[in-house]
């Protein structure tokens, strides 16, 4: 059995577990799904892509292996000023649905006053997801001496949540799990904020709070920025019907 993240998976993956038979799920985000197939789009107009993201993480992976002959990784502003190409070239950007609005903001603003061409999406490629706790961040972050985002040290989504309350002045930390919360750094704190990245296990969560209860910090009050009514249906596979991709 073989299962296709949520952040999808490049065509060389495809056909190689096609080629050895393997019994595929694949369970890639429709969003992820959707800035995939933007990218095929841009490719087949001949425009050089432009991908904001981190060249490490598994989206960009996949989706550089849509188009690797016309892709550049734009990871920083700095990429952004040094790429070789003219003021007219035909490009075109997407974005890791992971980052941050503001870092992407900044690296599409220099895009565009570069490059007279300038493609991009119809819609922000940002996940809902990451875009709602992210401003979750910013509504608590100016009442809170500490935030604390539970998500494992490789989730891009929890990262951009820390980054986004430091950029604010904050202090934050990120805690994968209750194991790595650290009791010192309450010193001269009266104020926590704990949130979550989008994929870390509610039960994760209850146990912070229940350890920062046990620590004076109890009786929690909620600050709902968003109502998430989203419903994605499971991989095809399962339901007996076909991925399409």
């Amino acid at each position: 059995m073989c299962v296709y993240s949520a952040h999808g998976v490049s065509p060389q993956v495809r056909q190689n577990a096609e080629a050895r038979g393997l019994d595929v799920i694949d369970a890639t985000c429709p969003l992820v799904a959707k800035v995939y197939q933007e990218a095929r789009r841009f490719a087949r107009d001949g425009r050089t892509l432009l991908l904001l993201g981190h060249a490490y993480h598994e989206e960009v992976e996949g989706r550089y292996g849509h188009a690797p002959d016309r892709t550049v990784i734009v990871e920083t502003v700095a990429d952004a000023k040094a790429l070789d190409l003219p003021p007219d070239a035909p490009v075109a950007y997407l974005t890791q649905t992971t980052l941050s609005v503001d870092e992407t903001r900044d690296i599409i603003t220099v895009l565009q006053r570069r490059f007279t061409g300038l493609r991009g999406p119809a819609t922000d490629d940002i996940c809902y997801a990451s875009q709602n706790r992210q401003d979750g961040i910013r509504a608590i972050v100016d009442r809170c001496d500490l935030v604390l985002v539970v998500g494992s040290t490789n989730s891009s989504k929890s990262i951009r949540m820390v980054e986004v309350a430091r950029r604010l002045g904050g202090r934050a930390e990120l805690v994968p799990d209750v194991t790595h919360f650290d009791p010192t750094w309450l010193a001269g704190v009266n104020t926590v904020g704990v949130s979550a990245g989008a994929s870390a296990p509610e039960i994760l969560v209850d146990q912070l709070l229940d350890r920062l209860a046990e620590l004076g910090f109890a009786d929690p009050s909620v600050q709902r920025v968003a109502t998430e009514d989203v419903v994605f249906s499971p991989p095809a596979r399962l339901t007996g019907g076909t991925d399409v991709l």
